[in-house]
């Protein structure tokens, strides 16, 4: 669990890593990630410098380059804004990853900083903001993805709580809901075989559940199971829960 975080300051300017699967896929979550902080209030800075969080190099073991992409960061996002993160993989890498990545290093405090500063968006809107019911409508069964770099934090029970406060969400169980999609960033790519194995269990019991939609917090998840399924052909809705949570304000007013 993240220590000692930092918390908003009154006018709740915060700024935004939009993260890289935003910038090449899902354009549409960091929309949506803008709106709803918009709506509780934010103003939202987007530095335009940002490129990643330095996960991928780390996970593939090169942390030499891992911090040459986390040090661009601490430039990038430097101050004291909190940063928010529609993400939960790329949070955790900010907050936990690279402590160890830069145990030895001299800018090990500087890290700390940005670290205690950033927040997974559920978690974000939940602990930090203090939002715990969610305005508007959604008519749906929707079941929710747990990734594995949400474990420890409280991302999950963030965003099934929220998920749950709106009018016409049903929240169904999913079997097994801690087991990991099978993505893991490299780990797809050097053991594909046993990545696409874990992912087709996943999307049993996904589907055993019946939901209309998944959602999840963390985009590379809803992508490695997206095309599996589509592989498959059984394809399956994805949503981000940024856009369940705009989705459901353009609905306000309905009974």
């Amino acid at each position: 669990m993240q220590a000692d975080r930092q918390l908003p300051g009154a006018g709740r300017r915060v700024q935004l890593m939009a993260t890289c699967l935003c910038d090449a896929f899902y354009a549409d979550t960091a929309r949506a990630t803008v709106e709803v902080l918009e709506h509780l209030g934010c103003i939202v800075e987007f530095p335009s410098d940002q490129t990643c969080c330095g996960q991928p190099a780390f996970n593939g073991g090169d942390w030499a380059a891992s911090r040459k992409v986390v040090r661009h960061a601490l430039r990038t996002f430097a101050g004291e804004l909190p940063v928010v993160v529609p993400s939960a993989s790329c949070a955790a890498m900010l907050f936990h990853g690279t402590l160890l990545a830069f145990e030895r290093e001299p800018d090990l405090p500087a890290v700390r900083q940005l670290g205690r500063r950033t927040w997974e968006l559920a978690d974000f809107i939940v602990n930090a903001l203090g939002v715990r019911t969610w305005p508007g409508r959604y008519d749906a069964r929707l079941a929710f993805h747990r990734s594995c770099h949400a474990r420890g934090t409280e991302t999950g029970a963030a965003a099934v709580a929220l998920l749950s406060s709106i009018a016409g969400v049903t929240v169904v169980p999913v079997g097994e809901a801690e087991q990991c999609c099978g993505f893991g960033g490299t780990f797809s790519v050097a053991f594909p075989n046993i990545s696409a194995s874990m992912g087709a269990l996943k999307l049993d019991h996904v589907r055993a559940a019946q939901p209309d939609l998944l959602v999840a917090v963390d985009m590379s998840c809803m992508m490695h199971l997206g095309g599996l399924a589509e592989k498959e052909g059984r394809p399956i809705k994805t949503q981000h829960l940024a856009q369940v949570l705009r989705d459901a304000l353009m609905n306000r007013g309905q009974p």
